[in-house]
Order: structure tokens, then sequence, then C-alpha cells
């Protein structure tokens, strides 16, 4: 990339771009799409993996646009456009930080050796981040909502404008957060920020979930003063402008337009502040590390409580990744999170279900999925204590038993807490045989997809997921989670059939047991079928997890 980039301006301050060398935002823009075509020109698999992916993201886009086109007329769809563009800025703010995206063209820290300004940088990296399937996703539903709301030919002028601002406002947002947190997630002090972070994500994701619930029992009609206040805030304001100019108040529309271009200026002031920042300031790598001495495993603390040899080695760096490590330890503090907000806050409410505590067992069943993913490139130490199906068996078995200890009573609890709130304690025993068996089975189509489907996690920027695998990394979460579901399925069978059947209801506690057993059965099941495809399969493993 330095070679493409470097011509393009001189470290001298009154320099200019050399006669015939490119202007750097279509350099960007090209770099981007070259960065997508070589990544899945690099296997057919991760090709499959991307195309699906894409087909499932767009075919929801299109999905979204009909709905929206649908309320064209409708009493209350100004309000509900204004706060959907509002929770689409949202997203765009928090998911870059959490959850798989972005490439090298976005993430600032390869740009530091270039003599290049922030101004034309900015302009750069924001028209390389418009490329992909996110913005087209977020243009969609913007387009979307100018259908649904505009009236006349006023309107929809204002609607174009306001549609682009809005998308501007999306992305520049998302990539002035992605420039400030991108050494947060790297640096010791930031980690409890980061980890809060992940709260604040959890708490307002399930806040917008019980949102949703209390409008399917209420309608629209109880949106309509929170978006009276919302449709003055960007990028929500270039929607309620459509609506502004259908009703005539051209004023109010243009003041709402104003109030759009403000944020994306001010947003693209501070993203330019921030990679100057970024770009000029040193990080903590010339720091001298800690000389103290390091001591060994099991002579103080709850490590000597572990097994002795690989098993105890292996579950204590797994929970020292959990604690230690800034992005493993925000997956898991969000699972923590979520797992325990949507059944207690269900059942608080009195709308949810004690099989809701089944999603604590979900929640942080994802956390053994690309188990090897998360070791980086410092996998190859682990590859190299490898030579064998029953070394790879062991290295899995001791990562699962490092999951159990905070899962099983993690689950326990949360079903127990949930029970009691809804005063519900003949189901108790039911409940936690499913969160068992749930267990179970994402353990073992977790342990499977990590060795067949491992992807990169990046450490030196917001990344969690190196470019060109995002799709893989999608196709492994949800398609081991689909399996986990099939392989739920003869206990939920029974459980159904016992509680519908006559005289079932006595039996019920039968399904602790076996719900324990069955997930016991899965997880060895899963652990032996993983280990012979991990040890076949280290080189894959190893090119994969060391991409970032």
């Amino acid at each position: 990339m330095s070679a493409q980039t470097a011509p393009l301006t001189s470290g001298t301050p009154g320099a200019r771009p050399a006669s015939g060398a490119a202007p750097l935002t279509s350099v960007f823009v090209r770099l981007k799409l070259s960065l997508l075509r070589n990544g899945l020109r690099q296997s057919g698999g991760r090709q499959a993996a991307y195309i699906a992916s894409a087909v499932v993201v767009l075919l929801f886009a299109a999905l979204t646009l009909l709905g929206l086109i649908a309320l064209r007329g409708y009493a209350h769809a100004d309000s509900l456009v204004v706060l959907l563009a509002a929770v689409l800025a949202l997203g765009w703010a928090v998911m870059p930080l959490f959850f798989p995206s972005g490439d090298e063209t976005l993430d600032p820290t390869r740009l530091v050796m270039l003599p290049l300004r922030p101004r034309p940088l900015v302009r750069a990296l924001l028209a390389a981040s418009l490329v992909g399937i996110g913005p087209l996703f977020t243009l969609c539903v913007f387009a979307g909502s100018v259908v649904a709301v505009a009236h006349g030919g006023a309107a929809y002028a204002v609607g174009v404008v306001g549609a682009v601002l809005a998308l501007l406002v999306c992305v520049t947002l998302a990539r002035a957060v992605a420039a400030a947190n991108v050494r947060l997630l790297t640096s010791r002090k930031g980690r409890d920020l980061a980890v809060l972070s992940g709260l604040v994500v959890a708490v307002g994701a399930q806040v917008v979930n019980f949102g949703a619930q209390r409008l399917g029992s209420s309608g629209l009609g109880r949106l309509d003063p929170v978006a009276d206040v919302v449709r003055w805030v960007p990028p929500a304001s270039a929607v309620g402008a459509m609506d502004a100019a259908s009703d005539g108040s051209y004023g109010v529309a243009l003041a709402q337009l104003a109030l759009t271009a403000a944020a994306l200026v001010l947003l693209l002031w501070v993203w330019a502040r921030h990679l100057t920042r970024l770009m000029t300031t040193p990080d903590g790598s010339t720091i001298q590390s800690d000389t103290r001495p390091v001591r060994e495993r099991g002579s103080a603390g709850p490590s000597r409580w572990l097994p002795a040899g690989r098993t105890g080695t292996t579950m204590e760096r797994t929970l020292r990744y959990v604690w230690r490590d800034p992005k493993t330890k925000a997956a898991w503090v969000t699972s923590l999170a979520i797992g325990l907000i949507v059944p207690v806050f269900n059942a608080w409410q009195g709308t949810g279900s004690v099989y809701f505590a089944c999603f604590a067992a979900g929640m942080l069943g994802i956390q053994m999925y690309n188990q090897f993913g998360q070791d980086t490139s410092a996998f190859w130490m682990v590859a190299m204590t490898i030579s064998s199906t029953r070394d790879a068996y062991v290295e899995l078995r001791a990562r699962a038993l490092a999951l159990l200890l905070v899962t099983l009573p993690y689950a326990t609890l949360v079903t127990v807490l949930t029970t009691a709130i809804l005063d519900d304690w003949p189901t108790l025993p039911q409940t936690l045989g499913l969160s068992f068996a749930l267990l179970g089975a994402m353990l073992a189509s977790g342990a499977w997809t990590s060795a067949q489907f491992p992807y990169s996690i990046p450490q030196d920027g917001y990344k969690n997921v190196a470019p060109g695998q995002a799709g893989l990394a999608w196709i492994s979460i949800f398609g081991g989670m689909v399996g986990a579901a099939l392989l739920c399925a003869p206990v939920i069978a029974l459980t159904i059939w016992l509680n519908v059947s006559a005289g079932g209801d006595g039996l019920t506690w039968l399904l602790l047991p076996v719900g324990a057993g069955y997930g016991a059965v899965l997880t060895l099941l899963g652990l032996r079928l993983a280990a012979p495809r991990t040890a076949a399969r280290l080189p894959e493993i190893l090119t994969a997890v060391s991409k970032g």
C-alpha cells in the first residue's frame, strides 16, 4: 500500500501531489476493492462464506425496504422511521467495536509511516468506508424512509439530500468512534473502559428489545412523544426534515437538514483530530516491560485448585485470556450481561417465560466458538505442542472445562433467579436440564467449528476479524448455533411431550438428569470428533488465526 500512496503527498507542508499521481480518494477506494477481491481469492470456502453472508444481508435489506414502503400513508410512519434512523446510527457507532467489520483501509495505525495529511486522509477513508454491504443496507433503509414519509416534489428533494447526509453521518460516526478507540482495546489502561462499553451495548440492545415488545401490544402511536424529541437529533433530524417538508414546514425542514450537516462537519473535525493524534503520538510499545519475576502456576491463588499437567495449564491460560485480554474480556462481559438481562427483565415485566433462562447458557456457549482465533498469532506455540489426536483432544477438553467453570454456576444462578421472579418453581428442573443440554450442544459444535472455520481476531486495532474473513466468522458462529439447536432437538421434543401429555407433569423432574447427561455426552462426542480434525488441520488453522 505504501508504494501506491507514498507519491500522493509530500512531507513538506506546502507540497502538492506529484504530477500524474492518482487522487488519494480513488486510490483508497481501489485499495478497498482490491482487499475485498484478494480476500475472496484466498479460498473457495471463504468466498462461499462471504457470498452467503452478503446474500443474507441484502435479503434483509430488501425486506426492510419493502416493509418501509408498505408503511406509506400510515399515520405514525414518520415516528417509526425517525426512531429507526436513530437506532441505526447507534448501531453504526458501537458495532465496529464488538462485531466483525473493517479492513486495513479503515485502520489508521497502518498509515502512520505515510506522509498523509489529516483532511485528505479523512476524505479518502470516508470514501472507502462507503464501499461495502453495511453502507448499502443503511442506504436502503433511508431510501425506504423517504418513500414512507415524503409527499410532494419538495419533500422528495429534501429526502434525497437527507438520506445522503444521514448515511454520511452514520459512516463518519462509526469511523470517528473507531479512531478514538483504535488503541483502547489493546491498551491495559483502557481495558475496563472497553468492558464498560460492552455493558452499555448489552443494556442498550435490550432496551430496544423491550421497547419493541411494548409497541407490539400498544401500537406505534406510543412512539410519537419520543420521536418528537429524537427528530431533532442527527442523523434522525434528516429523516424528520422529510416529514416537515411533506407538511409544508420548509423552514423546519431546512433547520433539520442544517443540523444534520453541522453534525457531519463536527464529526469530520473530531475524526481528523483523532487521526492526527493517533498518527503523531507514540503508543505504549516503547514502554519498558515489567521485569518482575513471574510466579509459577499453582503457587498461589485459585489456580492451585486446577488439575496438574496440560489440562490445568490450558485452563489457566484460557481464564487468563478472559481476565486480561481486552477483546476477550469485553466479549465475556457482554455475554454475561445479555444472558442475565434478557430472562430477568422479561420475567420482571411479567411477559417472559422461565425457559428464557436458557439464554444465559446460550450466550456463554458462544465463547466456545473460534477457540484458536482467540490465541491470535500466539497459537503457533500451542500448535508446537500438538503432535497427535490425543494432544488436540486434551487441549480442547481443557478449554471446554475452563468455560464450564464459569458457565455452569452462572446458568444455574440465572435459572434460579428467573424462576424465583416468576414464582414457577415446578419448572426449575426441566429448565435447568434444557440449559445444560444447550450448553453441551454449543460446546460440541463450538469445538468442531473452531477447527473447521477458524478466523483471526486482530489485536492491533478495533477490528474483531481479519479482512476477508467476516463472512467466514458469521458462518462459523451462526452455523454452529444452528447445529447446536438441532442437537438439542431430542431434549426439546421430550420437554414438549412431557408437558402436553396426560400425567407427564409428574415426570418433568427427569429432564434435569436427562438434560445434564445428554449435554455431557454431546460435549464428549463433539470433542472426540473435533480432535482429529484439529490435529489434521493445524497448518491451515495456524495460517487462518495468524492473518491479523
